[in-house]
C-alpha cells in the first residue's frame, strides 16, 4: 500500500514539473535555437502554486502515516528515570549519557540503580522506586589530588611558555616539573569538570570541593599525569604523592614528596601502611583514619582530609575502670587506675575512635571540639 502511494505521488510530481518546466524554462535545441515564453500568465502561476500546495498536503499526510506506522515506542519508565537523572551526561555510569543509562536500568535487571555519580543516594532511591529494584546503599566518593608539590614547593626543569594546558605541556619533555609524577598545574582538570568543583590554588594546584564534586571521573580522564583518583570519601587519610623516585631524589625535586622513610609504617596502630616501590601505600580496608601517620610524616606527604576531629569523652557514670581503652590508645591519651574512672587528655587525643570501639561498657563517645588541634591543612580545609 505504502509503495503504491509513493509511486503515484512520484509520478504526479514528475508530470507537474515536466509541464511547468517546459513552459517556464527555455528549450535549447540544435543550432543554438531557443524557445521560451516572453510572458507567463497569472493563471499558470496560480495553478502552479495550487499544485505545489496540494502536493505539500499530500506529502504531509503521507509522512504522518509513515511516522505513525514506524513510531518507536518508549517505555514510560525510561522517560521517568531520564527526568529523574541530573542530565549531566558525564558518562560516569558507564553508559552513553543519561538516556543510555535510563534505558539500561529499566530494561536490564542486572544494571544497578546507584550508578549515577552526580545523583548520589537521592537519585538512586527514586530510580529504585520507579523500576522496582532494591535501592543499594551509595558510598559517597570524591576525586582527590595525589600531589601537593605546587610552584612554591617543587622545582622546574625549564621555563614553559607554550599553551597553558597540562596535555600540551606534557608533550614538552614530559612537562616542566622536575618530578615526572607530579601535577603540572595548568588547570586542564578544572576546565574538564562539568560541575565547577575544581579551582586552582595560588600555588597552581587543583582544589576539589567536596560539596560540588560528583566523582564523575572527567578530571581523572583529563589529567595526563594521572594524579587525580576517585576514592571513597570516608577514606580521608591518603598518601598525597605519586612519586616512585628514591628518597634522596624526591628531596631534590619536591619539599612535600614521600621519601619512603617508613615512619608512617611504624606509627600506624593497625599495620595499614606498607612501602612499595619507594612509595608508602595505605590499605584502606585496614585504615581507621586515625590521622596519626599524617602527624608523624616528616615531609607532610600524607593528607588528612577530615574536618577537625572529635575528641574522646568518658561518661563517669558508665566507666567501670577497665583499662582496655588506655591500652589501645596509640598516643597514651587515656589514664586512670584499675577500677577507677579514667580520664582523657584532650591535648593528646587525636580522635581516632579506637577507645570508643573497644570500650566494653560503651562509656566513651566522640564529641566535636571547637578549635581542635587536629585541623587539616589550610589547603585541604577547602576540599
Amino acid at each position: 500500500m505504502y509503495e503504491q502511494v509513493g509511486t503515484v505521488l512520484f509520478q504526479l510530481l514528475s508530470q507537474t514539473l515536466h509541464v511547468f518546466g517546459n513552459k517556464l524554462v527555455p528549450l535549447v535545441g540544435v543550432g543554438e535555437s531557443a524557445e521560451a515564453l516572453e510572458f507567463v500568465p497569472n493563471s499558470m502561476v496560480v495553478n502552479g502554486l495550487i499544485v505545489l500546495a496540494v502536493l505539500g498536503v499530500i506529502f504531509g499526510i503521507a509522512l504522518a502515516i509513515v511516522a505513525a506506522r514506524f513510531v518507536v515506542k518508549v517505555d514510560p519508565k525510561v522517560e521517568q528515570v531520564r527526568e529523574t537523572l541530573p542530565g549531566a551526561n558525564c558518562g560516569a555510569c558507564g553508559f552513553a549519557g543519561c538516556m543510555g543509562y535510563a534505558e539500561a536500568v529499566v530494561g536490564n535487571p542486572d544494571v544497578a540503580v546507584n550508578m549515577c555519580a552526580p545523583g548520589k543516594g537521592p537519585v538512586a532511591e527514586k530510580i529504585a522506586a520507579i523500576t522496582g529494584k532494591a535501592a543499594a546503599k551509595v558510598e559517597p566518593k570524591i576525586a582527590r589530588v595525589f600531589c601537593q608539590g605546587g610552584r612554591s614547593k617543587s622545582n622546574r626543569k625549564f621555563i614553559y611558555t607554550g599553551v597553558m594546558d597540562c596535555t600540551a605541556a606534557v608533550l614538552a619533555a614530559g612537562g616542566d616539573k622536575s618530578c615526572e609524577f607530579g601535577c603540572l598545574g595548568y588547570g586542564t582538570c578544572m576546565r574538564a569538570c562539568p560541575f565547577g568543583a575544581i579551582h586552582m590554588s595560588d600555588d597552581n594546584l587543583p582544589v576539589i570541593s567536596k560539596e560540588k564534586c560528583t566523582a564523575c571521573g572527567k578530571c581523572v580522564a583529563a589529567c595526563p599525569k594521572q594524579v587525580i583518583e576517585i576514592a571513597p570519601a570516608a577514606k580521608a587519610v591518603v598518601i598525597s604523592c605519586h612519586s616512585k623516585d628514591k628518597g634522596i631524589d624526591v628531596k631534590k625535586k619536591c619539599q612535600v614528596g614521600c621519601i619512603a622513610c617508613g615512619i608512617c609504617v611504624r606509627t600506624c596502630p593497625v599495620d595499614a601502611i606498607k612501602i612499595d616501590n619507594n612509595l608508602a601505600r595505605i590499605d584502606h580496608s585496614k585504615c581507621i583514619t586515625c590521622g596519626l601517620c599524617a602527624k608523624k610524616c616528616p615531609t607532610s606527604a600524607i593528607a588528612d582530609y577530615l574536618a577537625p576531629r572529635p575528641k574522646a569523652s568518658i561518661d563517669p557514670s558508665k566507666c567501670a575502670g577497665i583499662d582496655v581503652c588506655a591500652k589501645v590508645c596509640p598516643v597514651n591519651a587515656i589514664s586512670g587506675d584499675l577500677r577507677a574512672v579514667h580520664k582523657v587528655d584532650q591535648a593528646k587525643c587525636i580522635g581516632c575512635g579506637m577507645c570508643e570501639a573497644r570500650c566494653p561498657k560503651k562509656a566513651i563517645t566522640m564529641v566535636p571540639v571547637v578549635g581542635s588541634a587536629a585541623e587539616p591543612k589550610k589547603e585541604m580545609a577547602s576540599v
